[in-house]
C-alpha cells in the first residue's frame, strides 16, 4: 500500500536519492517539523520524498532495519518504506514502523510532541494506545553517532 501512496503524492514533491543526501534531508525534515533528529535512524536510504502541499513524506531504504534505542530500552523496526503525513511536532498516519513491547511487535501510527515544555514524545498505535518517552532519548543517539564518526 505504501508504494501506491508514494506514487499518488510524487507529483510536485521534492525527491532526493542517494544515501548521504537522503540521510541529510531526513534529518533536516525532522528538524523542520520540530521532531528529534534521531527518530529515524535508517541505513542505506535510497530515496526521500516530501510533498509540501499534502505534508506527505516517504523514506525508502534498501532493507528493513531494527534499531535499539538504549535510553528507553526499546527495539524499533523500520520497514523498507516508511511513510507519514507530517506537520509541526507530529507524524500521523505513519506506516512501516513497529516497536517491540515485551514479546510482540506493535504498529506505531502516530508520533507527536503535544506539549514542547513536557520534554516528551508520544507514540500512538492504530488501536488508540499510546506511550510517552523523553525527547532526549531520540536526540542523544544522533549526537553519539556524530562523536563516533
Amino acid at each position: 500500500m505504501s508504494s501506491q501512496q508514494i506514487e499518488s503524492h510524487r507529483e510536485n514533491a521534492e525527491v532526493y536519492t542517494g544515501h548521504e543526501l537522503c540521510k541529510q534531508k531526513s534529518i533536516e525534515l525532522l528538524g523542520k517539523i520540530n521532531m528529534p533528529k534521531g527518530l529515524l535512524p535508517l541505513d542505506d536510504i535510497i530515496e526521500v520524498g516530501h510533498n509540501e502541499a499534502s505534508g506527505f513524506v516517504w523514506l525508502k531504504q534498501k532493507k528493513s532495519k531494527t534499531h535499539f534505542f538504549r535510553a528507553i530500552s526499546r527495539s524499533v523496526w523500520y520497514d523498507t518504506e516508511v511513510t507519514a503525513f507530517v506537520q509541526d511536532r507530529r507524524m500521523k498516519r505513519l506506516t512501516g514502523v513497529k516497536s517491540k513491547e515485551i514479546l510482540i511487535w506493535v504498529t506505531i501510527s502516530d508520533i507527536s510532541i503535544q506539549d514542547p515544555n513536557s520534554g516528551k514524545v508520544t507514540f500512538g498505535t492504530p488501536a488508540g494506545l499510546s506511550r510517552s518517552f523523553p525527547v532526549s532519548a531520540f536526540e542523544e543517539e544522533e549526537a553519539e553517532k556524530k562523536e563516533n564518526n
